[in-house]
């Protein structure tokens, strides 16, 4: 019976093509009237043998010609012309809980370098078909820093060991044009740029294992050989440098901060107060903090020079980053002079940075020329000291005006006012750093209130 449909379905194909069973009125090909008999054929014989097993015709499957290698989509009544909305994008796959497993600490707590590497070479040592390794070094990269070990250039090493050797190197020019198996070599380039945020520099090691993973004509290789190109340019460009291995002693830290800060190397650091262990059972006050500062013979003598008047500012805190360590510092300055009470100090021209200040030229000018130098400068008033403190409150600012009283006298008899970020500072003598005024008495106050309500309501 499925001969017979396929031979009617056929005899139809046939019929349509002679005699106009085509909608437009026009005759169609051979290959079509071949592939439209094909499809009728395997359409009718699926039907006719649900006819015989006695299914219902809405379980029939829908079959697609054999010789036909089309999408389902051309098959599948519900299609249409209008796009269909893009898929939500999928977030990143996080990384297998047996991963995270074998960087559990260890029982005393501890998280050092030997931890890491066992944690590394228990993954090589089970996982021999080395699958999830890319999940595995991403996890890696976010727990060296736990471990200390974000600038130890044995353990990128290690990691990029991980990787599968002679899989991902491109066989032919087209897998070196398009990004052959991206997934790694994106990982590849991110175990490259940790290394470079850390300033650790890649040896012949790093390059071997490149070359054996994704080959020399790859984006990591590329990567690689731009860090040898522009590190070692970059590597010694600021004449300031600043230590690999900072302290971590507060005051050692502070200290180093200072010196950075001010350009005179006669100035002297002075520790004003040392902070104290919290767990001290013989201090009264545990929380008493550190109090560095620094001053030159220079400012000194400025301080003393200045009118007492005008009353100074401590401003701050303002933020200074060593590495990856932020250092809060407070400045004690005045306000600029006005120009009439301005003393103009003559420098010899040998000793002026913008020598030579005018061109005697014997070139012909025009009235468009500019006989005057184009320099941008910013007045500000004179800096007298630097502090940094463990706390930023007034009190403990006051203890260090207190400490340069010491070695200078004149602030004794000047005004300070403290300007600090978030709290409104007032006018303080030398004298009221030292106690506080006493209250007025009660009646005294009532009297006060009273005349400024007379005075309100006049």
């Amino acid at each position: 019976m499925e001969q017979r449909c396929g031979a009617e379905a056929e005899g139809d194909a046939r019929e349509s093509l002679n005699g106009g069973g085509c909608p437009t009125g026009k005759g169609m090909s051979w290959a079509q009237a071949i592939l439209l008999a094909r499809g009728l054929s395997r359409g009718w014989g699926g039907v006719c043998s649900t006819a015989l097993t006695g299914a219902p015709f809405s379980q029939v499957p829908p079959q697609a010609p054999r010789g036909l290698h089309c999408s389902a989509a051309a098959h599948n009544p519900d299609s249409s012309l209008v796009p269909r909305p893009p898929e939500p994008p999928r977030r990143p796959v996080k990384a297998l809980a047996v991963h995270e497993e074998l960087f559990r600490p260890a029982l005393d707590g501890a998280r050092d370098k030997a931890n890491f590497v066992q944690a590394v070479q228990n993954f090589a040592e089970y996982n021999v078909h080395k699958r999830g390794h890319v999940d595995f070094i991403y996890l890696a990269l976010r727990k060296m820093r736990q471990y200390g070990v974000e600038r130890d250039l044995s353990v990128y090493n290690l990691l990029l060991d991980v990787f599968p050797k002679e899989v991902f190197r491109p066989r032919n020019i087209f897998h070196s044009i398009f990004l052959h198996y991206p997934r790694q070599q994106e990982c590849g380039i991110a175990v490259l740029e940790q290394m470079e945020n850390h300033g650790v520099m890649p040896n012949k090691e790093t390059e071997f294992l490149l070359l054996q993973i994704f080959g020399r004509k790859s984006y990591p290789m590329l990567k690689l050989v731009r860090m040898k190109l522009w590190f070692t340019r970059f590597k010694n460009i600021n004449p300031f440098p600043v230590p690999r291995d900072l302290p971590q002693d507060p005051v050692d830290l502070a200290s180093l901060a200072l010196r950075h800060m001010e350009p005179d190397l006669s100035a002297r650091v002075t520790t004003y107060q040392m902070p104290l262990p919290k767990d001290s059972p013989d201090t009264m006050d545990p929380t008493e903090t550190h109090i560095v500062g620094i001053q030159s013979p220079e400012q000194q003598s400025a301080l003393a020079r200045h009118d007492p008047a005008r009353p100074i500012f401590v401003e701050g805190p303002f933020s200074l980053w060593l590495r990856d360590k932020c250092v809060y510092y407070h400045i004690l300055r005045a306000d600029l002079l006005p120009p009439e009470k301005r003393e103009v100090e003559e420098i010899p021209e040998e000793w002026n940075l913008y020598y030579p200040m005018q061109l005697d030229l014997a070139y012909g000018r025009s009235s468009w020329d500019d006989y005057e130098f184009n320099i941008d400068e910013v007045e500000e008033g004179p800096v007298f000291a630097i502090c940094v403190a463990g706390a930023h409150d007034q009190a403990t600012l006051a203890k260090w005006i207190q400490g340069l009283q010491e070695t200078n006298p004149a602030l004794a008899r000047i005004p300070v006012v403290f300007r600090l970020s978030g709290s409104s500072g007032e006018l303080l003598a030398s004298s009221d750093l030292e106690e506080p005024p006493p209250p007025p008495p009660e009646g005294q106050e009532e009297e006060d209130t009273q005349q400024r309500q007379q005075q309100g309501q006049s």
